[in-house]
């Protein structure tokens, strides 16, 4: 005799476990859609951003890893700093300048940056906002020290930069300005030795200049290092010239007034 009543809990039972697997793959769904909106932009540990030759000898890889902070100091700093930019946006990555309202970007055009990919951008009172915003938004943000920070903004900064994959780099000096920056980076990079070729007794133009630079910091910058790096005379000689001087206007978002929550960014070129 057929038993209905053992076919029909068999399946009852089927369609118990049909149901529970789909209720489990949805929320398998839900879960990868949540950690998709949490995940930062870039895993800071998964990419770098590419160097030029002469730099490649300072950075564990040969390469910028994302999410570390620099600092840029000494004799050529913002000389070094474009050098550092240039390759970057060749890679078709995005770098914004905050608070350097003396670097050149004539320089800049001269070291290779191409400005189609660049910004430049006033923090005003906002700077520490302005900076976190950015971080993220831009593969490289590129700060001048213009005004003294607190370290516990820094700090946060570096821990933003390292969640979203962006390299902070701190420019001093000359056209980067002078105030400290309140806490150890991840590397140092400190220009010095300065020299320029090209003159000769009475004549020549200066067509070169070389410079020694030497990093130091933490992590896998312990140990320091230190290449010699020769840069076109051109690109170093007005890197930190005054902004009056530079051959292309220069557009730059004011962020002294309270930041909506996209902040609109003034593209160069």
């Amino acid at each position: 005799m057929f038993d209905t009543r053992a076919v029909r809990a068999e399946v009852a039972h089927s369609d118990e476990a049909g149901d529970a697997g789909a209720e489990r793959a949805l929320r398998r769904a839900r879960l990868a859609k949540v950690v998709d909106q949490i995940r930062p932009l870039v895993l800071a540990g998964e990419h770098t951003l590419p160097l030029a030759e002469p730099f490649t000898g300072l950075f564990p890889g040969g390469a910028l890893q994302r999410g570390i902070t620099l600092t840029v100091d000494g004799l050529g700093a913002a000389s070094v700093a474009l050098a550092l930019v240039a390759p970057v946006v060749a890679a078709n990555s995005w770098v914004v300048f905050v608070d350097l309202p003396d670097l050149n970007l004539g320089a800049a055009v001269e070291a290779g940056v191409a400005l189609e990919r660049v910004a430049c951008v006033r923090s005003g009172d906002q700077w520490a906002p302005a900076v976190a915003a950015l971080l993220g938004s831009f593969d490289l943000v590129v700060v001048g020290m213009q005004r003294r920070v607190r370290a516990g903004d820094v700090r946060r900064l570096g821990a933003r930069a390292r969640e979203r994959g962006s390299v902070l780099l701190v420019l001093r000096g000359a056209c980067g300005g002078t105030a400290v920056w309140p806490d150890a980076p991840d590397v140092g990079l400190v220009a010095s030795t300065s020299q320029w070729s090209g003159l000769g007794v009475g004549h020549g133009h200066l067509r070169a200049r070389t410079l020694t630079v030497r990093a130091e910091g933490r992590r896998g910058f312990s140990r320091p290092r230190q290449v010699q790096v020769t840069l076109s005379a051109s690109a170093s000689a007005s890197a930190s010239a005054s902004a009056s001087a530079l051959p292309v206007p220069v557009p730059a978002c004011d962020l002294s007034v309270p930041l909506p929550e996209e902040p609109v960014i003034a593209r160069v070129g």
